[in-house]
């Protein structure tokens, strides 16, 4: 009995793999550790080169959190560094959980995934390197200065996918 649970578990990874692996729409997908905590003043940065710049994208924030997340909501600025010099800056809020704690991401363990939109029908025009950097921006009630060290956010990740 032991071994066929083993033989299903293996199955279940391969399919998992497979699954991931045939994902005809992204573009570009990664994750950087956002380590025990994550700095107020630490950005997390991805970089990728010009897709192609007659085609338009979504863009996507990939939160990975843990129950040591302690909060309903997710507040980031997230830069996009255009190659050219421009810069675009968003302060944005994401809905974690909801007001009863369930967690609104996807897993089967501790840790929770949510693929969180951030734009919409982008291109990209100039040649070169982009630069994507996220920041945590959370803040307690009263406590202007915003929290220093966030626990229970693990990664963080930027996607790019085919409209």
């Amino acid at each position: 009995m032991q071994s066929l649970n083993k033989i299903a578990f293996f199955i279940c990874i391969i399919s998992t793999f497979l699954l991931v692996s045939c994902d005809g729409n992204r573009v570009f997908d990664e994750y950087a550790s956002a380590g025990k905590t994550w700095e107020k003043d630490t950005a997390l940065t991805f970089k990728f080169q010009q897709p192609d710049s007659t085609s338009n994208y979504n863009l996507f924030v990939n939160v990975r959190n843990t129950n040591e997340y302690e909060f309903q909501n997710l507040f980031l600025i997230v830069n996009m560094n255009f190659p050219n010099g421009n810069v675009v800056s968003d302060t944005l809020e994401y809905e974690m959980a909801k007001s009863n704690g369930e967690w609104l991401g996807k897993g089967f363990m501790a840790t929770k995934e949510s693929k969180l939109w951030y734009k919409e029908d982008v291109r990209f025009p100039y040649e070169g390197t982009y630069e994507i950097a996220i920041q945590q921006a959370m803040r307690k009630i009263n406590e202007p200065d915003g929290i220093q060290s966030l626990k229970g956010i693990s990664e963080v990740g930027f996607r790019i996918e085919k409209k």
